[in-house]
């Protein structure tokens, strides 16, 4: 039974670790399958964090905050898209410029702004976002097996976990089931034959780049209003770029990128409860337990994923024919 206990806290945490992992991870889905490949997801959710903690620290109200962090990571996905769409630069070095803007501007306005060396005040109260408790959750939690997975590991989780995994099915019913998911995939994939069919390539990708904003920023204030309470410096800490290493793992589709997301949440998770592991005299220091997410990540990329192949359109800017 302490087993089944243990098991339920892993899976716990592994929901709650991947939950920012899957929201950037469906971000760069939308935007990928537009043919806009960006690396700056990172930027964008440390932005996001960073703005939703400062503005929820500053009015109490999470809400505002959740606002904030949308609206900081718009402006970014708008920069990238005006580069990459507009004036047709690099998308890989605008989403690395991104990164870099964002790494520096959070700690420079936080320092000038709050004055604790790059980090905002702790959140409390109104300033969080509260765990959901569902109906029957405490007096079921006592009955085994089904008690402590409906009341630990369904039960109990803020919001935005719960927007996370919904936003998978509606990703897949956006994509494969309307127009605007064909038009968004044949953007990726053959933008000359949209632009023949009298539909905008420029505003579709726009379009990608935007929802691709609005679900960072979800990601960036989950980890600052949510998962921790507070920003601090670097608090994604590779995020987006795991989110990208599930996107590819996933080869660009929403139930698989759930997945892998998970799988990642999980090797988080388990890197974070079993610290400085005993194996018969030698003890595994906790940098590797800490390392052990991001090697796996490299290790299942190289060796497990197969031939991942990007919409074909992909980080190619669009020229319209005269």
């Amino acid at each position: 039974m302490e087993f089944f206990i243990t098991l339920i806290q892993v899976l716990d945490s592994t929901v709650r670790l991947a939950t920012p992992l899957l929201l950037a991870c469906l971000a760069g889905l939308y935007s990928e399958r537009a043919g806009i490949f960006d690396i700056g997801l990172e930027g964008k959710m440390l932005m996001a964090a960073f703005f939703s903690a400062a503005v929820a620290a500053v009015t109490g109200s999470v809400w505002l905050g959740l606002l904030a962090g949308i609206a900081s990571s718009l402006v970014l996905s708008g920069l990238h898209g005006l580069a990459s769409i507009t004036f047709r630069g690099n998308q890989l070095i605008s989403g690395v410029a991104i990164n870099f803007l964002a790494s520096g501007l959070t700690v420079l306005i936080a320092q000038s702004w709050f004055k604790q060396g790059g980090r905002t005040p702790s959140l409390f109260g109104g300033g969080r976002f509260e765990p959901i408790t569902f109906p029957f959750a405490n007096s079921l939690s006592n009955v085994p097996i089904i008690g402590p997975i409906y009341a630990e590991l369904l039960s109990g989780h803020s919001i935005l976990v719960y927007v996370a995994f919904l936003m998978v099915p509606l990703t897949w019913w956006v994509l494969y089931r309307t127009r605007f998911g064909l038009r968004l995939r044949a953007v990726g994939e053959n933008p000359a034959a949209v632009d023949t069919a009298g539909v905008s390539v420029v505003g579709l990708r726009f379009a990608a780049v935007a929802i691709c904003g609005v679900l960072c920023g979800i990601a960036g204030a989950y980890l600052a209003t949510a998962l921790q309470a507070g920003f601090v410096k670097e608090m994604t800490a590779g995020r987006g770029f795991i989110a990208l290493a599930a996107l590819i793992f996933a080869k660009w589709r929403p139930w698989h990128a759930m997945g892998a997301c998970l799988l990642f949440g999980l090797l988080q998770a388990v890197a974070l409860r079993f610290q400085n592991i005993d194996l018969g005299g030698v003890v595994i220091p906790v940098q590797v337990m800490d390392a052990l997410p991001y090697i796996l990540t490299v290790v299942i990329l190289a060796g497990f994923v197969g031939k991942a192949i990007p919409p074909r359109a992909g980080g190619e800017p669009y020229v319209k024919e005269r």
